[in-house]
């Protein structure tokens, strides 16, 4: 399993590079604990000062706070959408150019392994996607989708399969295979303090495959 590193610091925050198979939370082979061990400053701040998770198959950019203090402004920066954050997925299906999605996910027990995905629902459930095609092979597309205010839970992978074109490798969801056991999601880039942190694409030579 390949290990974490740091793709960017700031005075008061920095971006971790998270692999594939590394939990965001917990004791063991988890970015918390691995960032305890690389930065034992941080040891102090609940969950290591990390802003917010991503999935234990996803890759790329995790924020990382300082401060305590730092850790809220930054969370609230996200769910108002200063902060931006772009994802790259591999899709299958039929996805068009370029759109826009505005669903509600829902998880009928706190520990679902799957969401439920409605276009009606509650405020507190809503997610907000927009994307675009980066590159279309014969059988996937490479798509950039940008993340609209507070994000949900498995809101592009429950979101894309609910418009027809789910992540490859997410069994969960009804996607096909692909090479990594994983579903076919990267953090790929944050923008933030007009500093823009990208984290290099896992899926460049699928799609030099597909070419």
């Amino acid at each position: 399993m390949n290990e974490p590193s740091i793709l960017h610091e700031a005075s008061d925050w920095l971006v971790v590079d998270k692999p594939a198979g590394w939990h965001s939370t917990g004791e063991d082979g988890s970015i918390e604990g691995w960032l305890r061990e690389a930065r034992p400053e941080l040891d102090e701040l609940e969950e290591s000062g990390l802003v917010h998770r991503l999935d234990r198959g996803t890759t790329g950019c995790l924020l990382v706070a300082k401060s305590s203090a730092t850790a809220t402004t930054l969370r609230d920066d996200m769910k108002s959408g200063v902060i931006r954050k772009t994802y790259q997925a591999l899709a299958g299906g039929t996805v068009p150019w370029g759109g826009r999605f505005v669903l509600h996910f829902t998880s009928r027990y706190k520990r679902s392994k799957k969401v439920s995905v409605a276009r009606n629902g509650e405020v507190r459930h809503r997610g907000t996607c927009t994307w675009s095609i980066r590159e279309r092979g014969s059988h996937v597309t490479l798509v950039e989708v940008e993340l609209v205010g507070p994000g949900r839970r498995h809101q592009i992978r429950a979101g894309f399969a609910h418009v027809g074109a789910p992540l490859l490798g997410d069994e969960l969801y009804g996607g096909e295979s692909w090479a990594e056991d994983r579903p076919a999601l990267h953090a790929w880039r944050l923008e933030l303090d007009g500093v823009v942190v990208e984290s290099p694409s896992p899926f460049t030579a699928v799609m030099e495959l597909e070419a």
